[in-house]
């Protein structure tokens, strides 16, 4: 119950999200569009029917109707106060849950779960809901990060752990919000529900010469990360000691260097380019 209400607050405004968005966009390097790079990993027909669960603020919508304009698009999120900022019509937008999707089975080409999976307490369940609403040849878009994203700021976490708590020494830094569904297990989890799982991942940096905007980024993770904080460690706490330590790399380094490590999962039992890779395998097989 702790963790839904964290997500909750970590989802009521589009705040947290546009300073997650807009630091990729402004200290990432390479400077890649995420977002289309992400549904680059699909190759489109420009007639699917799609569904995009976790929709947010409608920043997949806004770059995929740019390209796709004939596509059929259906919005899904929990949050109202994201929907609002959504850019699709209204009549297309459904305020709801991703584990009882309010959909007809055998509705969509594709299934968009982008950064949401690893939210699902119950997410085999939530694959088993998409999987339904999915044609027989439809596909799942899953955008997640890896577990070895970032290890520069979870070093630091650490260290202000050390710092501050009597049992400092004994306790992991808090986990990743992407833990429960990454690139590693995340594609383990889609294999128990697809026929084939593609992994594309886009490896990067984020590249900062003021400590602000490093601060500022990590703090928009504050409701999800600092459940997992020691009962005797505070956020703010924490985040004094992470300002001293940024502010002494930077002088020392001239510039603090985060590595990143995102991409996205592709699954499906015989759609797109997984068709031709089925319909191989069952002619080998025959032979």
């Amino acid at each position: 119950m702790a963790e839904a209400d964290a997500i909750r607050r970590y989802y009521a405004t589009d705040r947290n999200l546009r300073i997650h968005e807009e630091t990729q966009a402004k200290y990432a390097v390479p400077n890649i569009d995420f977002v289309r790079w992400t549904l680059d990993t699909i190759d489109w027909t420009g007639a699917e029917v799609i569904l995009d669960i976790g929709a947010g603020r409608g920043s997949h919508y806004a770059c995929l109707i740019q390209e796709q304009p004939d596509i059929t698009y259906f919005a899904l999120d929990l949050s109202p106060n994201l929907l609002l900022n959504h850019p699709c019509a209204a009549d297309r937008l459904a305020l709801g849950d991703a584990m009882r999707l309010p959909f007809s089975d055998d509705s969509f080409d594709i299934v968009m779960a982008n950064h949401m999976l690893y939210h699902l307490a119950d997410i085999d369940g939530g694959l088993a809901e998409i999987k339904r609403v999915l044609k027989p040849d439809g596909r799942v878009l899953a955008a997640t990060d890896s577990l070895q994203t970032t290890p520069e700021l979870q070093v630091l976490i650490r260290r202000a752990i050390v710092l501050l708590s009597k049992n400092g020494a004994r306790v992991n830094p808090p986990t990743l919000p992407c833990d429960g569904f990454a690139l590693e297990n995340g594609t383990r989890i889609l294999a128990r529900h697809f026929y084939a799982v593609v992994r594309h991942d886009l490896p990067s940096q984020l590249i900062f010469d003021d400590v602000e905007p490093v601060l500022e980024y990590l703090d928009s993770m504050r409701e999800l990360r600092q459940g997992g904080l020691p009962d005797d460690v505070s956020w703010d706490d924490m985040m004094l000691i992470m300002r001293q330590q940024m502010t002494q790399l930077l002088q020392l380094l001239g510039k603090l260097e985060i590595n990143l490590a995102v991409g996205a999962l592709v699954a499906s039992d015989c759609g797109g380019f997984i068709g031709d890779f089925v319909a191989r395998d069952h002619v080998d097989a025959a032979n």
